[in-house]
């Protein structure tokens, strides 16, 4: 299937998509919360007596969240993306450069109805685009973070030709999946990624050299997922699939 938005504006009128919608969103950006800032309480009131009060007690010591904006560092521009990518189904090894929310408009080519993960190969990034609501049907779209990753050699760049499919490769079937509603997924995607962290990921690439897209289930060897720190001993892979899939 193809998705609408999912690529540069001027291409839109010449693509139906039926899985995804289209459209820029103008709500403001939220950030995950992965940072802490220690606070300290005030210590406790001494205690009344004659010979003088006991001493007052050590105040405590918490922790506030504050958000970090893992759009902060997304490209704006055309020029700096990267046009390598081949009409293919393929896998892109690289690192991560920003994650784009829905709710994030400030980066080039923000998406309604996508989350868009730029990654980072050979100095240049490039739009990956990520389901997080279908436009037919039950719009949730179901999600799971599965521990361990299929077989791979991570080698920066685009590989074309290769395979992937959740049941054959990683005995992933329905029924263990959990589906969200869009900013939910969005950030749930979001909170997973860390920025700068290595990743693969398996998707189609349909003549836009600087995007590809479809990662979710497709079926015949062609499923989309990302594949997150592929060379570390404990790898994550993230999966999707639409509600009228079943496998």
């Amino acid at each position: 299937m193809l998705h609408p938005r999912s690529f540069p504006i001027l291409l839109v009128s010449t693509l139906l998509l039926p899985a995804c919608g289209g459209g820029e969103d103008t709500t403001a950006s939220g950030g995950s919360t992965t940072t802490s800032t220690p606070q300290t309480g005030g210590g406790g009131a001494g205690g009344a007596g004659g010979a003088g009060g006991g001493t007052g007690g050590t105040g405590g010591t918490s922790t506030t969240t504050e958000p970090i904006d893992k759009a902060a560092d997304c490209v704006d521009s055309e020029d700096d993306l990267g046009t390598s990518l081949t009409s293919a189904f393929g896998r892109l090894d690289g690192t991560v450069l920003a994650v784009v929310k829905p709710t994030d408009t400030g980066c080039y080519l923000p998406n309604d109805d996508h989350v868009v993960l730029q990654v980072l190969w050979n100095g240049e990034a490039y739009r990956m685009v990520i389901n997080v609501q279908s436009s037919f049907g039950d719009p949730d779209v179901y999600y799971l973070v599965h521990e361990g990753a299929p077989a791979l050699t991570w080698e920066e760049g685009w590989h074309p030709g290769v395979t992937f499919d959740y049941a054959a490769d990683l005995g992933i079937h329905t029924g263990v999946f959990t589906k969200h509603p869009m900013l939910e997924l969005s950030d749930l995607i979001a909170d997973e990624i860390t920025l700068g962290q290595q990743v693969s990921v398996f998707a189609t690439s349909d003549g836009y050299p600087s995007s590809a897209h479809k990662i979710h289930r497709n079926g015949g060897g062609e499923d989309g997922a990302i594949v997150l720190d592929p060379t570390s001993a404990t790898p994550r892979v993230l999966l999707f699939h639409f509600a009228n899939q079943s496998f």
